[in-house]
């Protein structure tokens, strides 16, 4: 290894420790052993000089050393990244960072290893040995790196990052063909339903291949038919075949007979493998007839009128078992599967002789020579619904509570809309019957993907009994109307005892209704929320543009709700206090609310808000506004900062000094300095200015018991000369109380500290002495430009 002695002379003369250490650098394969018993002081000047493969060998003899590795991963990263991380600060480990980057740039090939001596080891597989260390992954384009993780020479790779990985996104997917689908297929089922992933998230995706998001949604919700069917380099994937015989001993041991029809059994998860088998070849044959029934319709996820009694194993399903003996084709019970299946298929064969020609002729076009393993077998099932049959609903136990929307504040808005109707479309509630049920994530994320009315139904019927889940993102996806079927399937899913469901984030660019009355729709399907944010960027439709046959829930009654924190964004709405009151009451476990671009009908309408929060909320903490007008409501800014219930208060961009005289800017401190409960305030884009920011600093006075410890002054016009005051004035408190002072937190993103660098270094310098500051290199001409330019 001659790089090190290169790099060395580069530098200039070296002392013949470190050129021993050159030394032995190069000969680490023969002396490793015996080098990890050197003392610190040697070690500490050997470790720059080794390759990535030896320095990440080399962490347990450093720490036992009492050496940090940091700042050589650190330094490592410069050199070969050449980028500056987003929040680098709070980077704790730069060898899990430095891995995990390198990592993804070695599967997506922007990274060449020979371009460093210390990756270019011959001892070194790149994606092997950095693996272990990855725990958030990122595919995109054309999921070459899922092909290549699903390569069989990467088995070992797949196998740690199964360990490893706990966040796993998609990012600017364009379609794929079947062979790209069959290699995501497997690196999906190895990372979701036999890994560590928990948080699947999708973005930036305008144009969806709709079979390729219905596949990812399907199996982050742990929907896949049978292991067995699942094939890793032509072999069965054993996992899903040891837990197989696993569960296939248990049965046998605990119940030598099992009732062909028990419900329960699939609702456990208690599957009997091996004498389903056969039907399973049924069941799928008839997936793709079902599919092809629906092929005259102009999407993939259109089949929700297709022939009845699809995807039903007689073994698993008690309504199949249940309807065909009405009909009179067999008997809840079989002896042998070859006569269980002819049945079957007498029975299938009825029901589509009611069905017109043309289905017939296509799936007689398509007769048995389907591909079992085809993708399009399962994924074309997720959105079909058995509307064209009635079947008790008694006997499905989740459709014991699907009342009608229209009937119900709490029942299933999908039944209510018209939309729904006119697809056949059902309560939201809808069993995978052919599919086993794995593993699942507990976090989805969908950014910037157009979400479909029939993608809807199809999320909707994943959320019904998606009990795992317990984060749903759903930004920037068009909803519109179908918001209610998103609404059905969490009704539905509400119904479960272990569902697990706490955050709800909505987002989108228009809103389809009101934020306040989508808010009530929510947490009358969903009480149970902790965490409720709505979000839309323009105004609702005009009342008379809404189409017929959606549901209000402007009169619904909220039931008792877990709500603790609470965001709203109004697109420019009137605040209305009396709509929020329901909202309030029914929160009582409320900590955190939030209220983003709404305007105020009513200069009394603030005094109502803070009224209705004191009787109704006591355990209030954190009150956040932002881009609302607080420039005429000065008597309730100073009520909501004197409250000692408040412990971080938040004014973003409220025109809060806009007509500030000096009189209210005193009482603001006089309040703050006797409010020893409030911990944070932040006042980002208030056009603060560098005299009041130094008059801020009487806050911290001898005489001051607050306990203020976080304060945001960011975006507020202080030029590096106002900073530098601030500075001095804050020091002379700080001397006066002998040092005894909360204040830690100090943020100054977007000012003018450019027109002066000398200066503004210096006040940054003298208050990082004091508290921790959070700034930026922000270019305050061409923020201004760009400011002028869209005027």
């Amino acid at each position: 290894m001659a790089a090190p002695c290169e790099a060395m002379a580069a530098e200039g003369p070296r002392s013949l420790r470190a050129l021993s250490a050159a030394a032995v650098s190069r000969s680490m394969a023969v002396l490793e052993p015996d080098v990890w018993a050197l003392p610190g002081h040697l070690l500490r000047g050997l470790l720059p000089l080794l390759s990535v493969f030896r320095l990440e060998r080399a962490e347990a003899a450093a720490r036992r050393a009492g050496l940090s590795t940091q700042p050589i991963w650190r330094k490592l990263w410069d050199d070969v990244m050449k980028t500056r991380p987003p929040n680098s600060e709070s980077i704790t480990c730069w060898r899990k960072k430095f891995f995990e980057t390198f990592f993804c740039n070695v599967l997506h090939g922007v990274l060449d290893v020979s371009s460093d001596w210390r990756l270019n080891d011959h001892h070194f597989s790149p994606l092997l040995h950095s693996s272990p260390h990855v725990s958030q992954l990122t595919l995109c384009n054309m999921l070459q790196g899922a092909v290549e993780l699903a390569a069989e020479h990467n088995q070992k790779v797949l196998e740690n990052l199964a360990s490893s990985l706990q966040i796993l996104k998609f990012q600017h997917l364009l379609s794929s063909d079947q062979s790209i689908r069959r290699s995501l297929v497997l690196l999906l089922h190895r990372l979701i339903h036999h890994g560590s992933v928990s948080h699947v998230s999708m973005c930036a995706w305008p144009v969806p291949d709709t079979v390729l998001l219905v596949l990812i949604l399907s199996m982050s919700a742990g929907f896949w038919r049978s292991g067995n069917a699942l094939t890793y380099h032509s072999s069965p994937c054993g996992l899903c075949r040891e837990e197989g015989d696993t569960q296939s001993q248990e049965s046998t041991l605990e119940q030598p007979e099992r009732d062909c029809c028990s419900e329960r059994e699939w609702s456990d998860g208690e599957h009997q493998k091996e004498s389903s088998r056969a039907l399973e070849k049924a069941d799928v044959q008839e997936e793709v007839n079902g599919r092809m029934a629906g092929a005259g319709h102009n999407t993939a996820l259109s089949g929700l009128n297709c022939c009845p009694l699809k995807n039903q194993t007689c073994e698993s399903i008690k309504v199949s078992c249940d309807h065909t003996v009405r009909q009179g084709a067999f008997s809840p019970c079989f002896s042998e599967q070859l006569s269980c299946r002819s049945v079957l298929r007498k029975s299938r064969r009825r029901v589509k002789s009611a069905v017109g020609k043309k289905r017939r002729c296509l799936r007689r076009s398509r007769g048995l020579c389907a591909d079992r393993d085809d993708l399009y077998d399962f994924v074309f099932t997720v959105a079909k619904e058995d509307s064209s049959v009635s079947v008790d609903q008694t006997s499905i136990t989740e459709g014991e509570n699907a009342e009608n929307w229209t009937t119900s504040s709490t029942g299933s808005p999908c039944c209510g809309h018209a939309g729904c109707k006119r697809r056949g479309g059902s309560t939201g509630i809808f069993s995978l019957r052919a599919a086993h049920r794995f593993r699942s994530v507990s976090t989805l994320e969908l950014f910037s993907i157009p979400l479909s009315g029939d993608m809807c139904r199809t999320l909707s019927n994943l959320l019904s009994s998606w009990v795992s889940l317990e984060n749903l993102v759903l930004s920037y996806n068009g909803l519109g109307a179908n918001i209610f079927c998103i609404l059905s399937g969490l009704r539905a899913l509400s119904q479960h005892s272990d569902c697990c469901l706490h955050v709800l984030r909505v987002s989108d660019i228009f809103s389809y209704m009101p934020c306040m009355e989508l808010v009530r729709c929510i947490l009358s399907v969903f009480p149970r929320l902790h965490t409720l944010s709505v979000s839309f960027d323009l105004k609702n439709q005009p009342e008379g543009n809404r189409p017929e046959g959606n549901p209000s829930c402007s009169d619904s009654e909220i039931p008792e709700s877990c709500l603790e924190q609470l965001e709203i964004r109004f697109p420019r709405e009137p605040l209305h206090t009396v709509f929020l009151l329901p909202v309030l009451k029914a929160s009582k476990s409320l900590q955190q609310l939030s209220l983003d671009s709404a305007t105020l009908p009513s200069s009394q309408e603030l005094g109502f808000l803070l009224q209705a929060l004191k009787e109704n909320n006591p355990n209030l903490k954190k009150l956040s506004f932002h881009d609302v007008n607080l420039a005429d409501h000065q008597k309730e800014v100073l009520l909501l900062l004197q409250d000692p219930m408040l412990q971080e208060i938040t004014f973003s961009f409220c025109r809060l000094f806009e007509s500030c005289t000096t009189e209210f800017l005193s009482e603001i401190i006089n309040t703050v300095k006797r409010n020893s409960s409030l911990k944070s305030l932040k006042l980002p884009g208030n056009r603060l200015g560098n005299q009041r920011l130094v008059a801020l600093a009487d806050i911290f006075a001898e005489d001051s018991s607050s306990s203020l410890c976080q304060l945001d002054v960011s975006s507020n016009c202080i030029k590096p000369d106002g900073l530098l005051e601030f500075t001095k004035k804050l020091e002379g408190y700080i001397q006066q109380r002998g040092g005894k002072i909360q204040f830690t937190h100090l943020r100054l993103f977007q000012n003018w500290l450019d027109q002066d660098a000398e200066t503004a270094q210096e006040a940054l310098r003298r208050l990082r002495a004091v508290c921790s500051v959070v700034s930026d290199s922000w270019d305050s001409s061409q923020a201004f430009a760009d400011y002028i330019s869209v005027m």
